[in-house]
């Protein structure tokens, strides 16, 4: 298998397939093209119709966008258990993770992930503050009722997990107090537990030795 990424310090949807990838334990090569170039678009056309990273090569078959490439590799390695088995738990994983795909946009423009940045402490928008706040009841609701199965957000890791580890990054970068938005500590301890895992931690250092 082949995960076409982008730049790792930006590419927020490139790190959710790539954890899920490390978690599964199968080999898999990478390419990585950089974001933001004048060339970029044409570089990914050569393996996407989207022209837009990831992108997942596994023989004659392409799959992009994360989503897809996530629910593909829960389906191609179900030993993985990338999903619990448990229908309620996966029922709930699947909406948190449609949730974030297609929604927080104020969060995602005011707060791009930049793993090489500086922290800094932001005022947010108000429309920001709003999805901090709807992020906040996300993770405090899933954390409560799943607490006793684990530490993630369903208990075990998950693919719902991949998913909010970018978020995590954003928080920690422009010092978000989710104390304010409602969080009991739950929320807090969640967004360290995703910062201190290995495989972040190796997308971290790539990211800043080689962008």
């Amino acid at each position: 298998m082949e995960l076409v990424i982008g730049s790792r310090s930006w590419s927020t949807w490139s790190m959710r397939p790539w954890l899920t990838l490390r978690r599964i334990g199968q080999p898999f090569s990478e390419t990585l093209v950089a974001l933001r170039q004048t060339d970029t678009a044409a570089k990914l056309e050569l393996f996407s119709p989207s022209a837009l990273a990831p992108v997942l090569k596994d023989g004659d078959l392409t799959v992009w966008d994360s989503l897809a490439i996530c629910e593909y590799l829960n389906d191609r390695f179900p030993d993985a258990k990338l999903w619990p088995d448990d229908l309620v738990k996966r029922a709930l994983g699947r909406a948190a993770v449609a949730q974030m795909h297609s929604g927080f946009q104020s969060l995602r423009g005011e707060c791009p992930m930049d793993l090489n940045a500086a922290p800094v402490v932001q005022e947010l928008t108000e429309a920001t503050q709003t999805d901090v706040s709807k992020m906040v009841r996300l993770w405090s609701m899933l954390r409560a009722r799943f607490a006793a199965d684990g530490p993630f957000l369903l208990g075990a890791w998950s693919i719902a997990d991949a998913y909010f580890t970018p978020v995590a990054t954003r928080f920690r970068t422009y010092g978000v107090p989710l104390t304010d938005y409602g969080d009991d500590g739950s929320c807090g301890a969640y967004a360290a537990l995703l910062l201190e895992q290995p495989d972040f931690l190796d997308w971290e250092r790539l990211a800043k030795a080689k962008g």
